[in-house]
């Protein structure tokens, strides 16, 4: 099983998400992608989503079913993958993350509207200070973390991601930007590092 986290303003039908369901569907079909609509705000995402991965464990560990293979984060759902990875100790592939969404989104203040969902809600300083307190500038399970990064990134400053996963396995291509030109062409790797073989 494998958990999807899209990122900051996305859905569950974004790019990334449906290439990811498409590719462990044609060559890995009995591996499930969990790939949930994450909520706006940050405390009610990582709410649900500790709940999401909680009970998948729980249930695992009953019906003898397999667990979390690992996380798949993009953007902000990087950042958010990155807490979840440190608390459940598992795999987490990053896709241009954020590494500071607590600077950038400050930019964003006011009312927003997802573009796949019309969704309109207003992000405010609480929610800053909510993405504040999931931070985790320390990583204790270096071995577990995959970065997948772009230079061309428009939107993030890359070198942040680089400089925090020093001591993690990287992969930084020159150019691109922060949909991540070329993602699904990494699949059958990111499948490889969570222990799928074909």
């Amino acid at each position: 099983m494998i958990l999807y986290i899209h990122g900051f303003n996305s859905s569950p039908q974004s790019f990334k998400a449906t290439k990811t369901a498409e590719y462990f569907a044609d060559h890995f079909p009995k591996v499930q992608v969990l790939i949930p609509k994450v909520p706006c705000y940050p405390l009610a995402a990582v709410n649900e989503i500790d709940q999401l991965i909680a009970t998948t464990i729980q249930n695992s560990s009953k019906n003898g079913q397999t667990q979390i293979k690992g996380i798949i984060g993009s953007s902000l759902g990087g950042y958010l993958g990155n807490y979840f990875a440190e608390k459940y100790q598992l795999k987490l592939v990053l896709i241009n993350p954020a590494v500071k969404p607590y600077e950038l989104l400050v930019d964003f203040l006011g009312w927003q509207q997802n573009p796949y969902t019309k969704e309109r809600y207003e992000l405010t300083d609480a929610h800053i200070d909510e993405l504040k307190m999931i931070d985790t500038p320390q990583l204790k399970f270096v071995q577990n973390y995959w970065l997948l990064q772009q230079t061309g990134d428009e939107v993030l400053d890359y070198t942040q991601a680089v400089h925090k996963y020093a001591l993690c396995k990287q992969t930084v291509i020159a150019g691109g930007d922060h949909s991540f030109q070329g993602f699904e062409q990494y699949l059958p790797q990111i499948a490889e590092f969570f222990g799928y073989k074909s």
